[in-house]
């Protein structure tokens, strides 16, 4: 009997691997390489950042490849009559199915701890490398067209030429993110140094002028300017945020929004009983009711990422429990038959479904510990009633 489970396991790792390492080089190559070169990535940084990226592609693409190798694996098996001659010596078909059932129990598993560990670390190297290549793409940028801008940092530089890191007869348009006034800078030279740590732009000038409109231009000998270099926070973003911390904001805002509502109680209550209705101050009772509000709206977010993490985790056992049984059930016909017969109601209903809980769930429309779980407790529903099938026959 172990013989025969370290058989189908074997053969289940092996299509395995084959199919998620082709799968996953092809989204990098094809998609990720092609989106990197697009921003203006040279041939370094994205070397720099595939050892983040093809990880952080695998709790995407384990799922449906886990689902094609049980199609390919059982369909084979059932093609062969492999299932009818285990039947026919007295073998429990469950023997054939628990190493499918024990691989996609390990790779939930191993799915949840590479989301909710390894990709938020991958993410935020990968923002650091894109973002110290700023600099490099920058220069370049203004040596073969001789200008460059960042509408999102509010730079705008046209250049005469460019002579190592030195600007020669640079000028400068900075407008601030808020809308405000556009600062012109003219100079006979400059050198232009992106300050990463401090997320500003340290921009040294030499003989220049500074000119803001409705003021007097200034002339300058030499002098530095520093402007704010917005960037992407990840750590805001409740995906790139493992799962202890999620929890620990949670108790955070929860005690802030208990401790909001009962001083707003107390407030209204105070005033009310005493007649000091010049008290109930309507612009700080709006700003406590803006605040309230994104507190509930943040703690919808988080509490709704950490339930669809872990269950989109577990998709790759409930896909397993769907896909092995219904390949044997159609073990006569091609493995990509199978795969397609399997894989289409889950596009067209599963995926739909998690993303209409999950949109409900941050809304606070729906309770996330369940709602995660509609469309896994009803592909659950399916596989035992193909299972049960399977068994009968």
């Amino acid at each position: 009997m172990f013989l025969l489970h370290r058989q189908v396991f074997g053969e289940l790792l092996r299509v395995f691997g084959m199919v998620v390492s082709g799968l996953t080089l092809m989204l990098v190559f094809v998609g990720v390489v092609g989106e990197a070169a697009k921003h203006g990535l040279g041939p370094n940084q994205i070397v720099d950042i595939l050892p983040y990226i093809i990880p952080s592609l695998l709790p995407f693409t384990i799922p449906a490849t886990l689902l094609l190798t049980v199609c390919v694996v059982y369909g084979r098996m059932a093609s062969d009559n492999e299932i009818t001659a285990t039947k026919a010596a007295g073998i429990n078909i469950f023997t054939l199915l628990w190493p499918s059932f024990f691989l996609g129990a390990a790779l939930s598993l191993g799915t949840l701890i590479l989301t909710d560990q390894f990709i938020p670390w991958a993410r935020l190297n990968i923002e650091r490398i894109v973002t110290f290549a700023m600099e490099d793409i920058f220069l370049e940028q203004l040596s073969t067209k001789n200008q460059a801008s960042s509408p999102d940092q509010g730079i705008s530089i046209t250049v005469l030429r460019i002579d190592g890191k030195r600007l020669v007869s640079p000028t400068f348009r900075y407008t601030p993110p808020n809308g405000g006034k556009t600062m012109t800078i003219q100079a006979a030279e400059a050198t232009l140094k992106f300050d990463i740590p401090n997320r500003q732009v340290v921009l040294e000038l030499f003989h220049g002028n500074i000119e803001t409109p409705g003021e007097t231009t200034v002339w300058v000998q030499h002098t530095t300017r520093s402007f704010p270099l917005s960037m992407h926070d990840e750590l805001e973003h409740p995906r790139n945020i493992p799962i202890q911390q999620l929890r620990h904001e949670l108790d955070e805002l929860s005690e802030r929004m208990a401790w909001m509502q009962e001083k707003q109680m107390i407030t209204t209550a105070i005033a009310l009983s005493e007649g000091h209705f010049n008290r109930l101050n309507v612009h700080e009772a709006r700003n406590t009711v803006l605040d309230l509000e994104y507190a509930r709206d943040r703690y919808s977010k988080l509490n709704t990422e950490i339930h669809s993490r872990i269950a989109m985790a577990c998709s790759c056992f409930f896909f397993v429990t769907f896909g092995s049984p219904f390949a044997i059930l159609q073990g006569r016909k091609q493995f990509l038959t199978n795969f397609l017969f399997c894989f289409l109601p889950i596009l067209m209903f599963y995926y739909p479904v998690v993303l209409l809980s999950m949109n409900l769930a941050k809304s606070g429309l729906v309770d996330p510990s369940w709602g995660m779980w509609v469309a896994n407790g009803v592909l659950g529903i399916i596989s035992a009633l193909v299972l049960r099938k399977v068994l009968q026959h």
